[in-house]
């Protein structure tokens, strides 16, 4: 048999083409939240691209065993095969519009339309022709190249050769060309962002705010997103508008990582706490360590929950450590948010336990997102998280979350993967609104609260869902997940993946967007004394009204 032509992507053998048809049809079935026809269509051609590769390992094991179609039974497959693969592409796209509708109005989203299908499959079809067409250019140019070197060497040596100096020759090109360069200029697109400065909003003037009078960190060194985080700093007259009473200033501390580009996190931990330190904040009532995200983003929700409940009698401190999106920053370099979220903790407590036992402030721990990553990595487990803080809350905890993780895993009997109750909830809880917390009795001492969604992808995603049925896909399905959606190897994890593109694309309360359920959250986390359910109904409204416009995290 001769060959495929590089440039003729319709020249493909029997059984990897039945392998791409099948894989990208599995591509539409439902998977946790709704997806834009661009990333459907990626997500599709990718899905071929995978079951070509499976249909070609397939074929070569069965030609291995001298097993070919020839003659009138290769006619009659090859049109078999046509008149399947229309008819199911058909069928399919008919399930998948459905699906999409039902899923769009279970989360909240618009509709979508019949154009919708068209860019699905023009999407799916460029991929998968585009990648193909490369791989048999790079896969011809091997086999040149073998041919060249075979005048010299034994043909066998040449093939091997050809193979590997083609291979190694592509591996560069794209490593180094491609995505080195892409890198390196999302590099410093994102340095650029971080160094953004907006004239129109002037440092602060009280010296409990980083940037203030005498701060030892200057408004330019705070980053974006630390400034924003300073600038939206509740004032004493929002807060006493809610409480009735005289309000403090509060306290935000926050150490940026510069415009060079260096971040020592150790260096950055210990002038955190200097700079909170000089502000004031060990002499609050409430002091939160605050991990942010990627970019050294701070749930605003969060931070105005605690300063309006305890009347600004509270100091809330947080450092960056990187300058680029959490989903960047997770795949060069996921250790340094969990390195930054214990250097931050370990340095507040230290100095927050030498004080006199009479003067320390209720010292609570919080994150979002790659935020709970970091910040959960500052204890080794559930008796320490009840030891050292006096509650934590954790928003949209990622899939990788070590103590998250066990959490989950080792549940009470009966509970579910996405509503688990870990030790009867004696000291860690779980909620999927900030106002129900599943647990036997009164959540009585330091209180540990994860806010999840069953349908946040940021939340189940794992690369162990390409082998493997997780058991929220085996249990019934949770708020917000169609009933239909079923584990498909490796295309489960592709969809999931892919939906950690749009989490944040969702209304509130679905997704990875979470809304006022932290301010909720707090309420039962931390409650001020003589605090009731009506309060907490006027603090969402209060929180929302006094949140200004913020950027969502990343």
């Amino acid at each position: 048999m001769s060959a495929p032509i590089p440039w003729r992507p319709d020249r493909m053998p029997f059984t990897p083409l039945l392998g791409a048809v099948f894989v990208a049809l599995l591509a539409l079935t439902p998977s946790l939240l709704p997806r834009p026809a661009a990333f459907q269509g990626l997500l599709c051609g990718v899905g071929a691209l995978i079951g070509y590769a499976g249909g070609s390992l397939i074929g070569w094991i069965v030609r291995g065993f001298g097993l070919r179609l020839t003659g009138r039974a290769r006619w009659y497959a090859w049109r078999a095969l046509a008149v399947l693969a229309v008819g199911a592409t058909i069928t399919m796209l008919i399930f998948y519009f459905q699906w999409q509708r039902d899923l769009r109005r279970l989360v909240g989203t618009e509709s979508l339309g019949f154009g919708h299908l068209t860019v699905v499959v023009l999407i799916a079809v460029i991929v998968f022709g585009a990648v193909l067409v490369i791989s048999r250019f790079v896969r011809s140019g091997g086999r040149y190249v073998g041919r060249q070197i075979a005048r010299v060497l034994p043909s066998r040596v040449a093939v091997v050769l050809g193979a590997l100096i083609v291979g190694l020759g592509t591996y560069v090109v794209v490593d180094n060309v491609l995505f080195g360069r892409l890198l390196e200029r999302l590099d410093g697109v994102f340095m650029a962002i971080n160094d953004e400065f907006s004239a129109d909003v002037p440092p602060p003037t009280s010296p409990h705010l980083s940037g203030g009078p005498g701060t030892l960190v200057p408004w330019s060194r705070l980053g974006r997103q630390g400034r924003v985080f300073v600038a939206n700093v509740s004032t004493p007259a929002e807060i006493s508008r809610f409480t009735g009473r005289t309000a403090l200033q509060p306290v935000r501390a926050y150490v940026g990582v510069g415009t060079s580009g260096d971040i020592d996190l150790r260096s950055e931990a210990q002038l955190a706490v200097k700079e909170l330190e000089r502000t004031g904040g060990f002499d609050r009532a409430v002091l939160n360590v605050a991990t942010g995200t990627g970019r050294g983003w701070v749930n605003e929700n969060q931070a105005k929950a605690l300063e309006f409940m305890w009347n600004g009698d509270v100091a809330t401190v947080s450092m960056q450590y990187s300058y680029l999106p959490s989903w960047m920053s997770f795949l060069l370099d996921g250790d340094r948010a969990q390195d930054a979220g214990r250097l931050l903790f370990e340095a507040v407590y230290d100095h927050w336990q030498r004080l006199p036992a009479s003067r320390r402030p209720k010292l609570v721990v919080s994150g979002e997102s790659l935020g709970t990553f970091g910040g959960e990595s500052a204890f080794s487990g559930a008796q320490d998280m009840a030891v050292r803080p006096s509650g934590g809350l954790f928003v949209g905890p990622t899939g990788a979350n070590r103590l998250w993780s066990q959490f989950t895993t080792e549940r009470d009997p009966g509970t579910r993967e996405v509503e688990p109750v870990y030790q009867r909830g004696a000291i860690v809880r779980f909620s999927p609104d900030g106002d129900t917390w599943p647990g036997d009795g009164t959540w009585t001492g330091p209180r540990i609260g994860y806010l999840q969604h069953a349908n946040d992808p940021v939340t189940w995603w794992t690369m162990s869902l390409a082998l493997h049925r997780p058991d929220w896909l085996r249990e019934p399905r949770g708020t917000g997940v169609l009933p239909t959606m079923r584990w498909i190897p490796v295309v489960t994890m592709l969809q999931v993946a892919a939906d950690q593109m749009v989490a944040n694309s969702v209304p509130p309360g679905q997704g990875h967007r979470f809304g006022l359920a932290p301010v909720r959250a707090w309420t039962h986390i931390l409650p001020p004394p003589g605090w009731n359910d009506a309060r907490t109904d006027r603090l969402a409204d209060a929180v929302y009204a006094a949140t200004r416009d913020d950027i969502d995290a990343d």
